[in-house]
């Protein structure tokens, strides 16, 4: 047998695998190949959106389900044995494993995480022959020690998951925290922290941990801590379901210490008052585990509710979970929990396609941004006499209501939602409940035809307003239609599970950067049975100013400010921005536990001014942002060369790569993969040009300054220089109409074998007549890789 003949794959099923199995490795169990472990990022371009590549590794190795420990990837023996190592490195670091190999077929390179590289004789990589792979057991034992797991602690640690037997896995990031929090209570850490960003999961996650833990008898009796009760009914009656008889809420006053798993508001078994402290009739070593949702919401002062909960049961182990840790000099999560065990930030979500990405939508107004200030012994129009002073965006909706700047927002609002989804999932948040109602009023008045269709498609969802309140599950069940406006103020800044919404709507003060996240956490789920793949971000307080600041960590893809004349809707053409760096710490304070008029504890004397203020739009820019995180202004153009030349060095690596991909489609696919906007750069460029234009020519006139072609005149080209003259019959008719087609609709069509389907192809013949008059499949794709090569021949020096 030629090695050299055999594909990676031929490779992997004759030699891999056989040795992997030959080592003891339980192939049903223990071993998957082609795992696909991330969904690929969501890819925005105008009004559409695109799929990036996911994240494949050939092999992983498991110690037990949800335990992996190795991966391998295999290579073509026309490769070393060490090629793809430092790709089979990322995936291992992925996934949390200390172990990488890859494989040509004749041995293992080994890469062992593990190995103290600095230790006389010990060597981080090594060569292995086919016979020499490692066996589960020595593995299982090396991982044990790198997590310093010993005797006692590694048989906590293999504490199986819950299976339900419907095939359900937890996400690749979901296994790397539960099983972080295992190992660590495993070993006897009392305090944890995990982070998770907001839509990833983190109650699943939870449950997992409880459950390994419960069944395990590590803790016997556990409190699950939440701040607010839909979220504590949610997962009682979701992913805590299977904890069945045993679990139970607190809901009264008199506790039950029969059951084992207890939910509860920690508002509901704390107070000022120590008759509130319903906690107190659990015996303080009643409890084994105390796992607190949404833990930053806890303030870390001495003489908190949330801390005194936690002080009592200072015996158990404590696991915090949050999206957002906060660092403040009242309030801290690693000062209480310790530095986190695991973090999956938002950015690495919107990188792996398991949250979505964003645009932006920025609008200024004039008395926002100049000032206003009343004219001399001006009341309001409620006769209240307005001090003289000048009142700008910082007064807005909190000392100073402008009626016309409601009616603007409201009519931006409105004006975005016609333009594309009129029943698009919107959330519009608002500095305080008497603004939430003023919001939702104007709303109301611009849309008569919805509120006709339905009184709810406008609702205000506070928290003084039961009859809001209670739609709140319907706002968030993707299956109903109403309401499609939720106007809020705090209620709906955490824990509110909107997998359907795209518009969120900034006109609230936000100086927190925790509360921040939480907010943009309301639209980063995607459902793509509903289509909800990205969403937007209107803002008219300048709120999206937090992206330019390092402890933000998911860009925006797009960032839009209109003028007043111009919709609030984004123009296709913009293009995404740079990354942003994370870790700054948190300057603001979380938001309260429930809705209030004002965020401060005091009065605040608002006045209230009707339409003799005008209000209007200003400043007009499409806006980006650097690497460094600094607001810069560029044109597509631009944009294009940046992804471009990160791609490739010069025009002639690039003329290298395009002549020798197998298909074209491969290179157009990359380059969107890194940002190029394809459809708006050709519409662009063609609008000057006069005439269609391939990719090819798109990049090698705006990347490399070269004169374009039209896809009319390269099929020209190849006519004139007679081409076609080799082939007869129905090879020539095709070949001659696959000329025209790439001259009509570009290159990509003629790539796909399907074409032969269609017309003109179907009345020349069928499809497996036209591929025989070229002698056979591989003969028709050797005349479209020449044909390529006379549509796209050698630059002359």
């Amino acid at each position: 047998m030629d090695k050299k003949t055999l594909s990676e794959r031929d490779i992997c099923t004759k030699f891999i695998t056989p040795a992997v199995a030959a080592a003891g490795w339980d192939i049903q169990r223990q071993v998957r190949e082609e795992v696909t472990f991330t969904h690929g990022r969501v890819i925005v371009r105008g009004r559409l959106h695109a799929r990036g590549k996911a994240r494949r590794a050939d092999y992983v190795l498991y110690h037990a389900p949800n335990r992996p420990i190795a991966v391998i990837e295999a290579k073509d023996n026309s490769h070393g044995p060490g090629v793809g190592m430092q790709q089979a490195l990322d995936y291992a670091d992925a996934l949390d494993v200390p172990f990488a190999f890859t494989s040509n077929g004749d041995g293992f390179v080994f890469h062992d995480h593990t190995v103290d590289g600095s230790a006389p004789g010990a060597a981080v990589e090594t060569h292995l022959t086919l016979d020499q792979f490692p066996a589960p057991a020595d593995l299982w034992a090396r991982y044990c020690g790198w997590r310093g797991l010993d005797a006692t602690s590694a048989p906590k640690a293999e504490a199986p998951y819950y299976d339900d037997g419907s095939g359900r896995a937890p996400r690749y990031y979901q296994v790397n925290a539960i099983n972080r929090t295992v190992e660590a209570v495993a070993k006897g850490q009392k305090r944890v922290l995990l982070v998770m960003a907001t839509g990833t999961g983190k109650t699943y996650t939870a449950f997992q941990i409880i459950w390994r833990l419960w069944k395990s008898k590590q803790a016997r009796r556990i409190l699950f801590l939440a701040d607010r009760n839909i979220l504590v009914d949610q997962t009682k009656n979701n992913d805590f379901k299977p904890f069945g008889a045993a679990m139970t809420k607190i809901t009264g006053r008199k506790i039950d210490t029969s059951y084992e798993i207890y939910l509860s508001l920690y508002q509901a078994v704390s107070g000022p008052e120590e008759d509130k402290n319903v906690y107190k009739q659990f015996s303080p070593d009643f409890f084994d585990l105390i796992v607190v949702d949404e833990c930053h919401r806890g303030s870390a002062a001495d003489d908190s509710a949330w801390r005194d909960i936690l002080s009592y049961f200072s015996s158990a182990t404590q696991i915090g979970l949050t999206a957002t840790p906060k660092e403040t000099k009242d309030v801290s999560s690693t000062f209480y929990f310790g530095e986190p065990v695991y973090t999956y930030s938002l950015r690495q979500g919107i990188e792996d396609g398991f949250l979505a990405p964003y645009k932006v939508v920025r609008i200024d107004f004039d008395r926002d941004l100049q000032g206003w200030r009343p004219p001399r012994g001006m009341l309001d129009k409620h006769g209240q006499p307005i001090e003289d002073r000048i009142y700008n965006l910082k007064d807005m909706d909190r000392q100073l209501v402008l009626e016309m700047r409601t009616q603007a927002v409201a009519t931006k609002v409105t004006q975005f939602l016609k333009a594309g989804n009129p029943y698009a999932k919107t959330i519009v948040f608002c500095d305080d409940i008497d603004h939430a109602e003023r919001m939702r009023q104007a709303l109301v008045n611009l849309n008569p035809e919805r509120v006709k269709e339905n009184r709810k498609y406008v609702m205000r969802i506070t928290g003084d307003d039961a009859e809001g309140k209670a739609e709140l599950d319907n706002f968030i069940n993707p299956e109903v239609r109403w309401p499609v406006i939720a106007t809020t103020s705090k209620l709906m800044t955490t824990g509110v599970d909107a997998q359907t919404c795209q518009l969120i709507v900034l006109d609230q003060h936000i100086g927190s950067m925790t509360e921040f996240k939480q907010i943009i956490g309301r639209g980063t789920r995607i459902n793509e049975d509903y289509g909800k793949f990205w969403f937007t971000i209107m803002d008219f307080k300048k709120a999206t100013e937090l992206f330019a600041d390092p402890a933000f960590d998911g860009e925006p893809v797009q960032i839009y400010e209109p003028t007043d004349d111009e919709p609030p809707t984004p123009p296709d053409t913009d293009a995404p921005p740079e990354g942003l760096d994370p870790n700054r710490p948190d300057p603001g304070n979380d938001p309260p536990d429930a809705d209030r008029p004002d965020d401060d504890t005091t009065p605040r004397r608002k006045y209230v001014v009707g339409g003799d203020v005008t209000v209007h739009i200003v400043a007009e820019r499409v806006q980006y942002y650097g690497p460094n995180g600094a607001l810069i202004t560029e044109s597509l153009r631009d944009y294009t060369r940046q992804c471009v030349a990160k791609q490739f060095r010069s025009m002639d690596d690039f003329l290298r790569r395009w002549s020798s991909a197998d298909q074209k489609k491969a290179v157009i696919d990359e380059l969107a993969a890194l940002g190029v906007l394809w459809e708006p750069l050709a519409d662009e460029v063609q609008a000057k040009a006069g005439q269609p234009l391939d990719p090819f020519d798109l990049i090698c006139h705006v990347a490399f300054d070269q004169p374009p072609l039209s896809r009319r005149e390269r099929a020209e080209g190849v006519k004139k220089r007679n081409y076609f003259a080799q082939y007869q019959g129905a090879a020539r008719q095709v070949l001659e109409a696959l000329l025209e087609k790439y001259a009509d609709t570009g290159i990509e069509p003629i790539e796909d074998l399907k074409i032969l389907q269609l017309p003109p192809f179907d009345r020349i013949g069928a499809p497996m007549e036209l591929v025989k008059a070229f002698g056979g499949k591989a003969g028709y794709t050797q005349a479209i890789a020449d044909l390529e090569r006379q549509l796209y021949p050698p630059r002359q020096a």
